[in-house]
């Protein structure tokens, strides 16, 4: 029998209803499949929004809203947030997200056929515990397999959002796609142009971390895989799409543009995923510009701007990542002057961890080699030496504060301050107030010549 561990206040209101209440969608498909629950509680009847929320709010639920249009209930019983939707078919305007047109129905058959995939149109009758299954979801799920309710080129064409839906439910559980659902997505894959921008970004950095919801190593790398098959990356990243079929340095790289950028974000840290994946997002431009990829990194800088503005990113992130793209190629053959790599470190020290980050990830999507990036054992020698010297990181590291630049205008201590940090950067012993103030004297006069 399957084993769902369903709370206690959802069994006592499924008893108490005169319908037969069904949890359907994640947690049944993860149960059946054997993994961890994903806490998605979506539940489902046969039965209207009012009436529903109505016996939840006496069975001690909290209702946060009910929308009657679609039969739609938000609740929550104190621990767990659930969505009730009443049984119902949709009509949609072509690849629109939000249905056109909602027919309540009391046919549970019905209601799967309106939903994406059969495995996740598997019901559980919660007061009954026995399982529901109108369309053989049990069999796709017994075989991890993804297929779509219906036709697939008619279940792509209503909701253009169901083409990353797809690249995310199989990268996270690992269900193979059946060709005619990759078929019916590539088909449909500009209907992903009818979707908001910020649905868009929320399912990509689903993608992003996909390995994250059930442990499944590489599976970010897996959605991105099926991304690029169906072709709706073309639309969603056009600028990185376009590295496809560029040729690299075959003594550095093994794959392409694309490829290695899809690599390079496989490998890297969960923190810098974005970044890794748009980290050579200029090389197509500047290629097809000049002809080689000098350059690339200043192009690559301004592009991700403007990807992750189209995207609505928030702009906090969206800095970051441009500065972990502007800087990503520095001292990439590690003929850097030691001087230079500390004046570096300390100018962006408040992202040096995620620029490691980067720097190990372009390496790795190279060549596929997970071992220490050559540059960074440099720089990690250089940091260590940096720190046994006392070198300040920060201005709060600073043996001078800007109060004690007396002869400084006030307007003019902050450049002055952060001058003198990059010049102690280069020698530990540089940093004490004596001597800071001595060199912002010099600083000073250079300003006024």
């Amino acid at each position: 029998m399957i084993q769902i561990q369903i709370p206690e206040k959802l069994k006592a209101l499924a008893v108490r209803a005169d319908f037969p209440l069904y949890v359907v969608g994640g947690t049944v498909r993860d149960a059946l499949a054997g993994l961890p629950s994903s806490q998605d509680w979506d539940i489902c009847a046969p039965a209207d929004a009012e009436r529903f929320s109505a016996l939840a709010q006496e069975s001690g639920f909290t209702v946060n809203g009910v929308y009657k249009n679609t039969g739609t209930v938000n609740l929550t019983d104190g621990e767990r947030k659930y969505e009730f939707t009443s049984f119902r078919t949709d009509v949609y305007r072509r690849g629109e997200h939000a249905p056109s047109k909602v027919t309540f129905t009391k046919d549970i058959a019905t209601d799967a056929r309106r939903r994406d995939f059969k495995c996740n149109a598997v019901y559980y009758d919660v007061a009954k515990e026995t399982i529901e299954d109108p369309l053989g979801g049990v069999k796709d799920i017994e075989r991890r397999s993804l297929s779509t309710t219906r036709e697939a080129d008619e279940v792509f064409s209503e909701d253009g959002l169901r083409l990353m839906r797809l690249a995310r439910q199989a990268a996270q559980t690992g269900f193979v796609p059946t060709l005619e659902c990759i078929f019916g997505a590539k088909f449909n894959a500009a209907l992903i142009a009818k979707i908001s921008p910020e649905r868009i970004y929320a399912e990509l950095q689903l993608i992003l971390h996909a390995d994250e919801k059930y442990g499944r190593q590489y599976a970010h790398y897996e959605g991105l895989k099926l991304l690029e098959g169906t072709d709706v990356l073309n639309y969603i990243l056009p600028e990185l799409a376009a590295g496809k079929g560029l040729p690299q340095r075959k003594d550095f790289h093994d794959h392409d543009v694309l490829e290695h950028s899809l690599r390079a974000c496989k490998y890297s840290d969960r923190q810098v995923r974005l970044s890794a994946l748009l980290h050579d997002v200029g090389k197509p431009a500047v290629y097809n510009a000049e002809g080689h990829y000098h350059g690339h990194d200043a192009a690559g800088e301004k592009l991700a701007r403007d990807i992750l503005e189209r995207l609505k990113a928030p702009k906090k992130l969206t800095d970051t990542v441009c500065r972990l793209v502007a800087l990503h190629m520095y001292d990439l053959d590690g003929k850097a002057k030691e001087n230079k790599v500390r004046r570096l470190i300390v100018a962006n020290y408040d992202v040096y961890p995620l620029l490691r980050l980067v720097k190990q990830a372009d390496y790795s999507g190279c060549k596929d080699d997970l071992n220490l990036c050559p540059t960074l054992q440099k720089w990690d020698g250089i940091v260590k030496k940096m720190q046994e010297e006392g070198v300040p990181f920060s201005l709060k590291q600073l043996a001078l504060r800007g109060d004690a630049l007396e002869n400084v205008p006030p307007y003019r201590r902050g450049k002055i301050l952060h001058k003198l940090l990059l010049w102690a950067a280069c020698d530990g012993s540089l940093n004490n107030e004596k001597t800071l103030k001595k060199q912002a004297e010099t600083f000073l006069e250079e300003s006024d010549d």
